[in-house]
C-alpha cells in the first residue's frame, strides 16, 4: 500500500501488516488442510483475549469479542438498567453510532440529553450542568472521528465514579494508537473495532464490561453467555444464570480469523509499543501543523497536544475539488465535516508529511471559502 500510495488514511482503515497477512493465510491454510482445528482456533482465542486485557488493563474475563464498535455500543445501551424517565448524556455531533444506539431507547421511555462541545476538549464541568437525579451514563468517544478532539475522559470517569453514573466510552480511534487503562477511568463499558489503531481487516470488535456490573443484561442470550452451559445442550428454564463480566454479551462462533490476524497484530504493536507509536505520531502532528500554518491553512480541531489525537488532522484547506485532486495524486485521505482529514499510522514518516504538503503546495491556493464535504462514517 505505501509503495502505490501516499497513504493517510489509518482513521478510516489500516493497510494489511505482512505478519497480519501471513497470520490469516495460515488460519485459511489450517481450514483448506484440515476443515479446521477448531480447538486449536479456541484455545488462541483466549490467549488473544488476554493480550487484549493485558493492552487495556483488564481482566481476560472482561473482554468479549464483538463484530465493531457499534455493535458494542448497542450492547451497552441495552444492558444498562434504564427506567422510563431516566436520562443518558452524549456529546453533540460525536459519533452518530453511539448515539443512534442510545435514541433507540427513546422507545423505552429513556430521555437522551446531547451536550454541546464547548470548548477544545469535553471535561466533567462540561457535563455538570445537565446531570440531575435522573441521569443515569454518560457516553461519548475517546477521540472524535471528525477533527481528532481527545476528550479528558480522566475528569469524566472520575465524576461518574463520584455521582453514580455508568461510563460508556467508544474507544475505536484510540486503541492501538493511545495508552487507556479502562480500571483508571472507572468505565463500564469500552467498546473497540479493530480495523484502524489495531490493524485487523473489518469486521471484529473488542467490548470491555467491568466484571462488577452484574446488574448489566444481555439484549440477546446464547449458550455461550452462561456461567454453566449445559453438557447436554438441552436448554432448561432453570439454568438461566450468567457468566459475570462481558462474557455474557457474546454470541455464538467468534469471528475466528479476525482473531488471528488481531493476534499478530498484537505482535507488532507489543514489539513497538503504545507509548512510542503515541509519541511518534504526535511527532507527526506537530509536524504537519507546521507545513499547514506555512501554507496558511488552518487546522480544525484542537492543536494543543492534551487536547488532540495524536494521529488525526483535519486540514480546512481553500476551495473545491481537494478529494478529488488527492485521488489524482495518489493520496489517501478522507473528506470531513470541515475540510480533509489527514491520519496517520504507525508506518507513516516525516517524509510522507513533506510529501502531502508540497502536493497541497502545488495545487496552489485559491481564495473562495473551504466548502462543507461529506461526512465520514469513520
Amino acid at each position: 500500500m505505501t509503495e502505490r500510495f501516499l497513504y493517510l488514511d489509518s482513521a478510516y482503515q489500516t493497510p494489511l501488516a505482512s505478519s497480519v497477512r501471513d497470520a490469516l493465510m495460515r488460519f485459511y491454510t489450517e481450514g483448506y488442510e484440515s476443515a479446521g482445528p477448531k480447538s486449536v482456533w479456541l484455545d488462541r482465542i483466549e490467549r488473544t483475549r488476554g493480550r487484549v486485557a493485558k493492552l487495556l488493563n483488564a481482566a481476560p474475563g472482561e473482554i468479549a469479542f464483538t463484530k465493531n464498535t457499534s455493535e458494542g455500543m448497542n450492547i451497552a445501551a441495552n444492558a444498562l438498567p434504564l427506567a422510563p424517565g431516566d436520562n443518558v448524556l452524549l456529546v453533540e455531533g460525536d459519533h452518530p453510532n453511539n448515539a443512534y444506539a442510545f435514541l433507540n431507547l427513546r422507545r423505552k421511555g429513556v430521555e437522551i440529553r446531547f451536550i454541546p462541545l464547548t470548548g477544545e476538549t469535553a471535561t466533567a464541568e462540561m457535563f455538570e450542568p445537565y446531570v440531575d437525579k435522573r441521569t443515569r451514563a454518560i457516553s461519548l468517544s475517546h477521540v472524535t472521528f471528525h477533527a481528532g478532539h481527545r476528550f479528558n475522559l480522566d475528569s469524566i470517569g472520575k465524576f461518574c465514579a463520584e455521582h453514580g453514573l455508568y461510563l460508556v466510552v467508544d474507544a475505536m480511534q484510540s486503541t492501538g494508537v493511545l495508552r487507556l487503562d479502562v480500571k483508571a477511568l472507572s468505565a463500564s463499558f469500552v467498546g473497540s473495532g479493530c480495523h484502524k489503531g489495531l490493524l485487523t481487516p473489518q469486521g471484529l470488535g473488542i467490548l470491555y464490561c467491568k466484571e462488577e456490573l452484574e446488574e448489566m443484561q444481555p439484549a440477546y442470550l446464547a449458550f455461550s453467555g452462561l456461567a454453566n452451559p449445559p453438557g447436554d445442550l438441552i436448554a432448561r428454564a432453570d439454568n438461566m444464570a450468567l457468566k459475570p463480566g462481558a462474557g455474557r454479551f457474546e454470541i455464538g462462533n467468534f469471528n475466528i480469523s479476525d482473531i488471528h490476524a488481531l493476534d499478530a497484530s498484537l505482535d507488532l504493536i507489543e514489539s513497538v509499543g503504545v507509548d512510542a507509536i503515541e509519541a511518534h505520531l504526535y511527532e507527526l502532528g506537530d509536524h504537519l501543523i507546521g507545513h499547514l500554518d506555512e501554507l496558511g491553512i488552518p487546522l480544525v480541531g484542537p492543536r494543543a497536544a492534551k487536547d488532540r489525537a495524536p494521529h488525526i488532522y483535519v486540514a480546512n484547506l481553500p476551495g473545491e475539488g481537494w478529494p478529488e485532486y488527492f485521488a489524482s495524486q495518489q493520496v489517501r485521505v478522507t473528506p470531513e465535516r470541515d475540510g480533509i482529514r489527514i491520519s496517520f499510522g504507525l508506518f507513516n514518516t516525516f517524509e510522507d508529511v513533506d510529501r502531502f504538503a508540497a502536493i497541497v503546495a502545488n495545487r496552489g491556493k485559491v481564495d473562495a471559502p473551504a466548502a462543507s464535504a461529506p461526512t465520514s462514517l469513520d
